[in-house]
C-alpha cells in the first residue's frame, strides 16, 4: 500500500514540476529545451531528486540547472501550493545526458543498412 502512495506522489510531483518549469522566466530554463527524465522522493518526503535532460547536451542541462537551483525555493513553494503533502520534499536538481545519449543511438540505428525479409532471396 505505502509504495503505491509514493509512486503516485512521485507522479504528482512530476507532473507538476513540467507544468512549473512551463513558467520559469529564468533564461537559463526558458531558452533550453529540457525534459525531467526521473523522479526520485524519498520515503519521508524530506528530499526530492529531479533529473534534468536537455535536447541540446549535458551542457545545456548543467546550466538549467543551475537557474533550477536558484529558483528551487519558488518551485518548492509551488509544490506546496498545488499538491496537498504535509511535508514539501527539498529538491535536488541533477543533470543527465539521457536524450543526448538516446538521440544519438536512434541516430546511429537509422544509419544501419538493415535489409527488409522481403529483398532477401532464399537459396
Amino acid at each position: 500500500m505505502a509504495s503505491h502512495r509514493m509512486g503516485r506522489t512521485t507522479e504528482d510531483i512530476k507532473r507538476e514540476l513540467t507544468a512549473i518549469f512551463r513558467e520559469l522566466k529564468d533564461p537559463r530554463v526558458a531558452k533550453s529545451m529540457i525534459s525531467i527524465v526521473r523522479v526520485e522522493v524519498s520515503n519521508d518526503l524530506s528530499y526530492c531528486k529531479v533529473f534534468v535532460s536537455a535536447m541540446e547536451g549535458l551542457d545545456k542541462a548543467k546550466e538549467a540547472v543551475k537557474g533550477l537551483k536558484s529558483a528551487s525555493g519558488y518551485i518548492r513553494h509551488e509544490i506546496g501550493s498545488r499538491l496537498t503533502l504535509r511535508h514539501v520534499p527539498a529538491m535536488i536538481f541533477e543533470a543527465t545526458d539521457s536524450i543526448e545519449y538516446s538521440a544519438n543511438i536512434s541516430r546511429i540505428l537509422g544509419e544501419l543498412d538493415i535489409k527488409d525479409d522481403e529483398d532477401e532471396q532464399p537459396e
